[in-house]
């Protein structure tokens, strides 16, 4: 699945490396169960090149959220990350709150 991964970046109260470490960690782990995470807190780095408005890179955001099959939202306070969400909800796109509730829908049921 196209998984995309929503959370703080620069705001939370926590250093922004720690965020986007906490993003890689997570999109990492959903390459080894075989998904294709999308990664929207790596635009730090292009931004330190080339900068955009914080508008211009949450277009950005919106066209790959309708190219993806879900939205995991990390914890952390985050406005852009809130926006995603409404985002996906007004476009039918399935929300996840953390990775718990994501793998609970990622598990294939087992039978006892």
């Amino acid at each position: 699945m196209r998984i995309y991964v929503a959370g703080p970046m620069t705001s939370s109260g926590r250093e922004m490396v720690q965020n986007i470490r906490d993003a890689i960690s997570c999109s990492d782990w959903l390459i080894r169960l075989g998904h294709a995470p999308y990664v929207p807190q790596l635009t730090h780095f292009w931004n330190l090149m080339s900068t955009h408005t914080w508008e211009e890179w949450l277009r950005l955001d919106e066209a790959w959220l309708m190219q993806c099959e879900c939205l995991v939202r990390l914890p952390g306070e985050s406005e852009g990350a809130d926006r995603e969400v409404a985002f996906c909800r007004e476009h039918g796109i399935p929300v996840y709150l953390g990775m718990e509730a994501l793998m609970k829908e990622l598990e294939p049921e087992v039978d006892v």
